[in-house]
């Protein structure tokens, strides 16, 4: 595998707040990486970095071997970057078909056909069983279904780096359990970087985890090396990483 997304000497500050502090980390092209941590450890922020929401005091950002620190949000979302916010960002007041139509557009070109538009957007709420909601207004789903909403979203971006800021938060068991299959779906086309508290879907899902604390890494590896590091369990784990799901 090669690296698809990488930082070096990564740093953002909020007021004397070093919310990302000389952030080091690379994300290997089809992987689906998790990074965890305590509230207020950086999380959010690292990949508000990545996505272009905020800009860095310092440090590169790289992306498919191309300098993209000073690119533009929309210039990234061009280059296959997808976000999707730890709070719902859907347009309420339009339908859930509606919603995910909007970004399908932006990856046509001329064909910008009423019926390709349409294919994309079902394609994607299909995706994440939301098909048959597909006239609902998004603002009268569930949360949960709003969620989704936003991942699918992200899906109609084609994107080749799909970031999801706690998807599962709101989700019933069953619908966790639905996404994570839909999850490793995903990763067959596209590289997946996941926040996420729920520690059951974390050990599930992830090939590697990155753990973050204070702004800094604390911690990288597979699954098992995470859930046995000492420093780890201390910061954030608890003595099981049930504890924190």
């Amino acid at each position: 595998m090669t690296a698809l997304l990488t930082t070096r000497g990564l740093s953002r500050r909020f007021g004397g707040l070093r919310a990302v502090d000389d952030v080091e980390f690379a994300l290997e092209t089809g992987e689906i990486r998790a990074v965890i941590g305590p509230n207020g450890a950086g999380k959010t922020t690292f990949v508000s970095l990545v996505c272009g929401r905020y800009a860095p005091d310092a440090g590169t950002i790289t992306f498919s071997g191309e300098d993209i620190t000073a690119m533009p949000a929309h210039m990234r979302v061009r280059r296959g970057i997808a976000y999707t916010f730890q709070i719902t960002s859907v347009f309420a007041n339009l339908s859930a078909y509606d919603n995910v139509a909007l970004p399908v557009q932006r990856t046509l070109t001329d064909g910008r056909s009423r019926g390709a538009v349409r294919h994309g957007a079902m394609e994607a709420l299909e995706r994440v069983g939301l098909s048959n909601r597909a006239n609902e207004q998004a603002g009268t789903l569930a949360y949960g279904h709003q969620r989704l909403l936003e991942v699918a979203m992200g899906l109609a971006l084609k994107p080749r780096l799909l970031i999801l800021d706690e998807p599962t938060q709101g989700l019933s068991d069953g619908e966790i359990e639905n996404f994570v299959a839909l999850v490793r779906e995903i990763a067959k086309d596209a590289t997946v970087l996941l926040i996420e508290h729920n520690m059951q879907v974390v050990m599930e899902l992830a090939q590697r985890i990155t753990v973050f604390n204070a702004g800094k890494i604390l911690a990288e590896g597979a699954p098992a090396e995470i859930r046995g590091n000492a420093a780890v369990q201390d910061a954030y784990l608890g003595t099981t990483p049930e504890a924190q799901a």
